[in-house]
């Protein structure tokens, strides 16, 4: 089946969201959290690849309420446009809109597990909205800022870690320059201490690659790692 547009208007504001399901009962839905560039044309190719695997998912905004159509191309001057939209949004917007976009999954597949997959920005989101009751799985791909910030101020979005009862996996590139090695052993150890066992929380360092490494359309795509993403992901949905 192919993907389409669906708007949610359960929560505070309009969620434009990509929505794609092959029309079948599934152990598995998905929430996809974009990038800083929005739900744009790589981002529903997400979406429709769980798909064609028999997955439905759900790609949901994260600037709703300051470009609730946002959908940018990788060039500089649309990084500037979509980190703009970043900077005034905040966790409990995240959190908000993330619960209103996963009620709206558990109507359409009441007994299947909600997983969580964010890239770059959408990866940190991912991260607090492991934090969510709902959430079985989370993986945060590449999520810069994790060890120092938190969208809207307020501690590193680290320390939320203590309210993740699901699966999360961060998984990061020793050549990303927005996570650098000092983030990643921070992010590393938070998760050893949440977690001994590496069971539940899970930590995964890829060599030398870079920011983006999952996407096609960037420079910094990397085929082998990006492949290890995916095994590691549908490793999870496969249950």
């Amino acid at each position: 089946m192919e993907g389409r547009w669906v708007q949610i208007e359960q929560g505070s504001v309009p969620l434009r969201c990509w929505w794609n399901n092959p029309q079948k009962d599934s152990k598995h839905v998905v929430l996809v959290l974009p990038e800083v560039f929005g739900i744009n044309s790589w981002v529903k190719s997400v979406v429709d690849r769980l798909a064609e695997k028999g997955i439905p998912a759900l790609a949901m905004p994260l600037f709703a309420r300051t470009a609730p159509e946002l959908d940018l191309e990788y060039k500089e001057d649309d990084l500037v446009e979509g980190r703009r939209h970043k900077e005034q949004t905040t966790t409990q917007q995240i959190l908000d809109d993330a619960s209103t976009a996963l009620n709206w999954l558990k109507q359409q597949y009441r007994q299947s597990k909600i997983t969580v997959v964010g890239f770059c920005f959408g990866g940190h989101a991912a991260l607090i909205t492991s934090t969510l009751p709902d959430v079985d799985i989370a993986f945060d791909f590449y999520g810069a800022g994790v060890a120092t910030t938190r969208p809207g101020g307020g501690p590193p979005s680290l320390e939320l870690l203590s309210k993740t009862s699901g699966k999360l996996t961060c998984i990061c590139g020793t050549g990303d320059p927005l996570i650098p090695e000092a983030d990643r052993t921070s992010i590393q150890e938070a998760l050893i201490k949440g977690d001994p066992s590496g069971v539940r929380l899970s930590y995964v360092e890829i060599e030398d690659a870079d920011h983006g490494f999952m996407c096609e359309q960037r420079a910094s795509f990397n085929p082998d790692a990006s492949a290890l993403g995916w095994k590691l992901l549908m490793s999870e949905l496969s249950f």
